[in-house]
């Protein structure tokens, strides 16, 4: 079980963690589904959960998740994750994360201390939705085909 990021993207993910900093960043992954899964792009989102809770929480709407959805098809990709931030906080998932993920996507979590991304970890939710299971984060050049 693998994810295969780009370093291009990767670093995307980073800044758009540290551009919402206090807050949680989020948004989803686009590429292929395969062992191992590959990543060719990403659709930020705003956090549009309550303004007082954004720091350790985030939303995506069934708007976006569809619109996401419309948008990998039309790059004739597949939606297979989302990336967000903890801020000042570890990146491994929390309780909140295990009850609202799905079992089929990867998530990627980046820690986030005093505003600058410090590690990111790759996650996938066990079938019986018990916990997650760590997968490897791959990172490559970026045009490695």
């Amino acid at each position: 079980m693998a994810l295969e990021v780009p370093a291009q993207i990767l670093s995307r993910i980073h800044a758009h963690g540290e551009s919402v900093y206090p807050e949680e960043g989020a948004g989803f992954l686009l590429g292929s589904d395969g062992d191992p899964r590959r990543v060719s792009d990403i659709l930020p989102l705003p956090n549009t959960f309550d303004v007082e809770l954004r720091r350790r929480r985030y939303l995506i709407t069934p708007e976006a998740y569809g619109q996401a959805e419309d948008t990998a098809e039309g790059l004739g990709l597949s939606l297979i994750g989302v990336f967000h931030s903890h801020p000042d906080h570890p990146s491994r998932p929390s309780e909140t994360d295990r009850e609202w993920a799905q079992p089929f996507f990867s998530y990627i979590i980046t820690s986030l201390e005093q505003g600058r991304a410090a590690e990111s970890r790759s996650w996938r939710l066990a079938e019986d939705r018990s916990g997650f299971l760590e997968e490897e984060l791959w990172v490559i050049p970026w045009g490695r085909p």
